[in-house]
């Protein structure tokens, strides 16, 4: 493709006319088609597919149970509370003594790093060496090492709410996790930890599904094998209702 000259059009249409050029790259490298230049892509089901799945507000119109006939699901915590993904990863120390109190890891996989305080619990997948990484990237990690083609990121928001200043999850206000009132967790790590999994697996196509108020670093947009894709899109996709 050409090289775009920014001084031709404003800030916004210099925008729209980006994330077309994105999506376009996807339809050639993801087996997706456009019915045209307006349309959402429609998926050619010809890949092997994995979902990883954060605990950001921008996942909770997705129904989780309908992406488990098209790929493997990573996800992450408290989602094992209402719904069962392939791989479970937590790495918070209380979270995982809430796992294990539950018993859900005697019949579900569940990842973890080593730590004094459950080396005694049964039936935990330990990452050896510890990856000593957040729960959402450990995650991302564990699918990019199983080698599929596209990798859907879900859930991974970042910033907080409210202009960034408050706490972004799904479960906020839940046990062993901070209320929706308080301060939003820095990314920092999350954002050098996603960086790293996408660098290192460059045979790999990250796809990051947000929603339109969701903040899309250029950091990331920088990788030649990341885009990003809207939910409404990514729903249409896979005729997801």
């Amino acid at each position: 493709m050409a090289k775009i000259d920014k001084s031709k059009y404003t800030k916004e249409e210099f925008k729209k006319i980006k994330e077309q050029r994105r999506l376009e790259k996807e339809s050639k490298q993801n087996g997706v088609t456009f019915i045209n230049s307006t349309s959402p892509p429609r998926h050619i089901s010809n890949k092997n597919i994995g979902f990883v799945l954060g605990n950001g507000t921008s996942r909770a119109s997705i129904d989780l149970n309908n992406l488990k006939d098209i790929g493997k699901i990573y996800a992450c915590n408290a989602v094992y509370r209402t719904f069962n993904p392939d791989y479970l990863v937590a790495v918070d120390v209380k979270m995982v003594l809430e796992i294990n109190k539950a018993g859900y890891q005697h019949n579900n996989i569940v990842w973890t790093n080593p730590n004094k305080s459950y080396q005694r619990i049964k039936n935990l997948n330990y990452f050896n060496p510890s990856k000593g990484w957040s729960s959402g990237p450990t995650a991302l990690w564990l699918a990019a090492e199983h080698s599929y083609d596209i990798i859907y990121i879900l859930g991974f928001d970042y910033k907080g709410l409210n202009d960034g200043k408050l706490l972004n999850n799904i479960y906020a206000d839940t046990a062993n996790y901070k209320k929706s009132t308080d301060s939003a967790t820095f990314f920092g790590n999350w954002m050098r930890q996603t960086k790293a999994v996408i660098k290192e697996h460059s045979e790999i196509q990250f796809v990051r599904v947000i929603q339109p108020d969701n903040y899309d670093p250029e950091e990331l947009n920088t990788f030649d094998n990341y885009n990003t894709i809207l939910v409404e899109d990514f729903k249409k996709i896979f005729n997801l209702s």
